[in-house]
C-alpha cells in the first residue's frame, strides 16, 4: 500500500469530481467540480475524507461537467470555513463562465496552471500534462508522494507521447474509458456528436484504453480505474472486463475497478 488515495466522487458527462488523498496526513486536493454541493460534500464525507482537509482545486479544462458547480461548493465549503486555491490554465480560465465568476465573487484565489510546471499541494508534487481534446487547453496529472504515484487521465481523444510518459510507472492509474465504437454509432447520438466522441480530440474508447493499459503494465501497478464512462454508449461493465481481460492475458495481478456518475468509488 502506498500513500496516495483517490475517491472518485463523480464520473462521466453528467458531472466530474475527484480528491486524492495523502492518507498518512489527511490532506488532500479536488480534480475538477462538476457535482453539485450535496453530492460533492455527502461523497467526501462517505469517503471519509475531511473536507477542512482539502487544500487546492485543479481544473483539467473548461466544459460544463467539470466546473458547473463551482460557485455552490465553493460556497458551502466557504460556510465550512474552507479556502483554498483554485488552479487552471489561462485559456480555461477564459472559455469558463463558472471559473471567473467564481473569481469575481471572491469565492477563490485562480492560480495558473500548465502543462509539465508542477504544483505542490497539500505535501503532494501534482504534475500537469496536456491531453487532446476540443477545449481551449486540457490536463490529466501525475500525482507524486513520497516514492507514491497515481495517473489521472480523462477527456482525450488520445494518448499523447508526453501523457504516456507522465502515465508511466504508477501505482494507482485512472484512466478514460468512454465508450463501445459500435454502440456509439447505434446510441442515438446526431452524427455530428458521434464525430466528436470518436475523433483525436474527443473521448478514448474501450479499445483505446485497453491498448493504453497493456503499455503500462509494470509490477508497480495495483489499481486501474475506468473513468468517465459514457452511459449512452457503453456499459459499466464492459470497460471493467475489457481492463481485467488485458490484466489476465498478461498475468498481471493489478485490480480493475470502474467509476460511476452517481456513486463514490475510493481505491
Amino acid at each position: 500500500m502506498g500513500r496516495l488515495k483517490l475517491h472518485v466522487l463523480a464520473s462521466g458527462s453528467k458531472g466530474n469530481a475527484a480528491i486524492v488523498e495523502d492518507s498518512l496526513t489527511g490532506e488532500g486536493f479536488a480534480i475538477d467540480c462538476g457535482l453539485c454541493k450535496r453530492d460533492f460534500l455527502g461523497r467526501a464525507t462517505e469517503a471519509g475524507f475531511d473536507i477542512h482537509r482539502l487544500r487546492g482545486l485543479v481544473i483539467t479544462h473548461a466544459h460544463s461537467d467539470h466546473t458547473k458547480c463551482l460557485g455552490v461548493v465553493l460556497r458551502g465549503l466557504a460556510k465550512e470555513g474552507v479556502h483554498m486555491p483554485l488552479y487552471a490554465h489561462p485559456a480555461t480560465v477564459g472559455e469558463s463562465d463558472p471559473i471567473q465568476q467564481a473569481r469575481e465573487a471572491g469565492l477563490c484565489e485562480v492560480r495558473p496552471l500548465a502543462a509539465e510546471e508542477a504544483l505542490s499541494l497539500a505535501g503532494m508534487q501534482v504534475h500537469p500534462f496536456a491531453t487532446s481534446h476540443d477545449a481551449a487547453a486540457s490536463f490529466g496529472f501525475r500525482v507524486e508522494c513520497e516514492g507514491d504515484a497515481l495517473g489521472y487521465l480523462t477527456d482525450s481523444g488520445h494518448v499523447p507521447p508526453a501523457a504516456h510518459e507522465a502515465l508511466s510507472g504508477v501505482r494507482l492509474l485512472a484512466l478514460e474509458s468512454n465508450h463501445d465504437p459500435g454502440m456509439l454509432k447505434t446510441c442515438g447520438y446526431p452524427y455530428y456528436l458521434q464525430q466528436r466522441i470518436a475523433s483525436d480530440r474527443g473521448h478514448l474508447s474501450n479499445d483505446q484504453a485497453q491498448a493504453e493499459l497493456a503499455t503500462l503494465l509494470h509490477s508497480g501497478l495495483e489499481t486501474v480505474v475506468a473513468m468517465h464512462v459514457s452511459q449512452e454508449s457503453n456499459t459499466y461493465g464492459i470497460p471493467r472486463r475489457g481492463f481485467q481481460e488485458v490484466l489476465a492475458r498478461e498475468g498481471h495481478g493489478a485490480a480493475a475497478f470502474v467509476a460511476y456518475q452517481q456513486q463514490l468509488v475510493t481505491v
